[in-house]
């Protein structure tokens, strides 16, 4: 902003320095009116300049491909958001620990390999806006330059156009009217056509001066755009990948640490499972044992049963025994019976 105000300074000022007015007395020495050439040439060589540094200042600003830049910044970010480690969520992200953190791996070492390209695109636009941002200070120093110089030119050219109006040009009139020669006459209508187009030159070189003045402000902007640029690709290199990168390794960390607690949890949850069977088991072991060795060599219920069936059996002989008995009686006495009948018969064949 100081540099422009500088531009309007030198173009409101009205004391010049000593220097300022020595090359102003050297511009108006220079200048002959009744020299067509001289006249028409005026202040030509500043102005030319102004035109080519406008040319410059056009062709940087067309070769100068933003849209590119925004295009890298675009797909950095994109990259970036592609692998969105919190989007998903932790239970999705480390739903089968092993399977995610290798999932995530071979994604980030992807987007890796994108966003270094990305980066080395966006580096060689920083260190072409850097070197843009250098030419444009060159650039607005050489348009201050030039803009001094055509001030100088204008100042020096209306002073010398004021003393002509006021000495020659009135001079030559009196000179024709007292003559009343014809060329005296033309000579005096050829110093005023001169000092007339002489005076259109000054408002030609005003007109540049104000394009000039102009270009500082937009020479600026530019730079400033410049800057942002830089800034934001300087900000993406220090801060958005690194942050994304010690994101990266957080979410790898977690990844890992999941994994091992799924691993201690498993291994915990087996261990309280053989906790308990083990319990459960010696739980009724001890029980078993326990009632084992509460009991006698024989059930008494054995006892019972086996007295039971004895005197079943005891009972069941005795009875067989009877009844064996009673049968041996009652075949003894039919068999007495058969004897008797069988020797009677023999009695009867003798």
């Amino acid at each position: 902003m100081n540099d422009i105000t500088e531009l309007t300074t030198v173009a409101a000022q009205t004391e010049l320095s000593p220097a300022d007015r020595s090359e102003i007395d050297k511009i108006k020495s220079a200048l002959n009116f009744k020299d067509t050439t001289t006249v028409l040439q005026y202040g030509s060589a500043p102005q030319e300049k102004i035109s080519d540094f406008s040319a410059s200042a056009l062709a940087n600003v067309r070769t100068k491909d933003m849209g590119a830049i925004g295009d890298s910044l675009a797909t950095l970010v994109g990259e970036l958001k592609g692998l969105d480690i919190n989007g998903a969520g932790k239970k999705s992200l480390f739903k089968s620990a092993k399977s995610k953190i290798q999932d995530l791996k071979i994604r980030y070492d992807k987007a890796e390999t994108n966003v270094v390209k990305i980066c080395e695109k966006l580096e060689d636009h920083q260190r072409l806006l850097l070197k843009d941002t250098a030419t444009l200070d060159s650039m607005y120093d050489l348009n201050l330059k030039h803009f001094k110089e055509l001030t100088l030119y204008i100042a020096a050219g209306k002073e010398a156009l004021e003393t002509a109006r006021a000495g020659e040009l009135p001079a030559l009139q009196e000179k024709a009217k007292a003559s009343n020669l014809a060329e005296d006459a033309q000579a005096a209508k050829d110093y005023a056509d001169q000092l007339t187009r002489f005076d259109k030159k000054l408002y030609d070189l005003e007109l540049t001066r104000t394009i000039s003045l102009q270009m500082a402000p937009q020479i600026r902007i530019i730079q400033n755009n410049d800057a942002t640029m830089i800034e934001k690709i300087q900000s993406s290199l220090t801060q958005t990948i690194p942050l994304w990168k010690s994101q990266m390794v957080l979410a790898l960390s977690l990844g890992n640490t999941e994994a091992a607690l799924q691993a201690q949890r498993g291994v915990t949850d087996f261990t309280n499972e053989l906790l308990k069977k083990n319990a459960e088991m010696l739980h009724q072991g001890s029980i078993d044992v326990a009632r084992e060795n509460e009991r006698g060599i024989v059930d008494l219920e054995t006892l019972q049963h086996t007295n039971e069936k004895l005197i079943q059996t005891l009972d069941e002989v005795r009875q067989i025994q009877v009844e064996g008995a009673e049968k041996r009686r009652s075949a003894e006495g039919e068999l007495t019976r058969i004897e008797g009948e069988l020797k009677q018969k023999l009695l009867e064949f003798r």
